[in-house]
């Protein structure tokens, strides 16, 4: 899997930008490695032998692989959240737990390098969906600001003037209190 940033430093900048807890010292955000995230999790679970024979189903709390069932050779995007009263009893080791927020792949499910910017662009999301004043425009394209967007809406309904009226339009003019008025074609102007 080849990185063009290492992991080191896109936490450490996460770090950074993002913040530390400062009850535990633990990064609100970071980016890790899916296969080597484990827990400790409340579950029933079959105990099988290495060849294969069932031994018992039993009801416990173990320490097992956090993202491996679902997300295999991945990088992810975890925050760092006070886990509810309701499911304390599932996660019973702790009070906080780095939960999933996004999986670095393509929309086939492909491997994608983590990149600073692309995390930094996730993590505003989450904070502009959740609080109304974290301002997402640095993320928006040139292209579509607001005076792209008048010009844009300038054109079409140039266009579709011309569409309606066609040759009608050269004969339009505005009066000295700025009213349009539209000649028709069959006018003539007598002297």
């Amino acid at each position: 899997m080849e990185l063009t940033e290492s992991i080191e430093s896109i936490n450490s900048q996460l770090i950074g930008l993002f913040g530390m807890d400062t009850v535990t010292g633990q990064p609100i955000w970071r980016v890790v490695w899916s296969e080597d995230q484990f827990e400790y999790r409340l579950g029933t679970y079959d105990d099988i032998t290495p060849e294969g024979l069932f031994l018992r189903t039993v009801t416990e709390v173990r320490y097992v692989p956090k993202y491996r069932q679902w997300v295999q050779n991945k990088f992810v995007i975890e925050r760092l959240v006070v886990i509810p009263e309701i499911s304390r009893e599932e996660l019973p080791a702790t009070k906080i737990s780095y939960e999933p927020i996004w999986v670095f792949e393509d929309k086939y499910g492909n491997y994608l390098p983590p990149k600073l910017e692309a995390a930094k662009f996730i993590i505003d999301t989450v904070y502009a969906a959740q609080y109304s004043n974290h301002n997402l425009a640095r993320y928006i394209d040139p292209d579509n600001s607001q005076e792209a967007v008048i010009e844009n809406q300038k054109k079409r309904i140039d266009g579709l003037v011309e569409e309606l009226f066609g040759e009608q339009s050269a004969f339009e003019g505005t009066t000295k209190t700025g009213e349009t008025i539209i000649v028709p074609r069959n006018y003539e102007k007598v002297n």
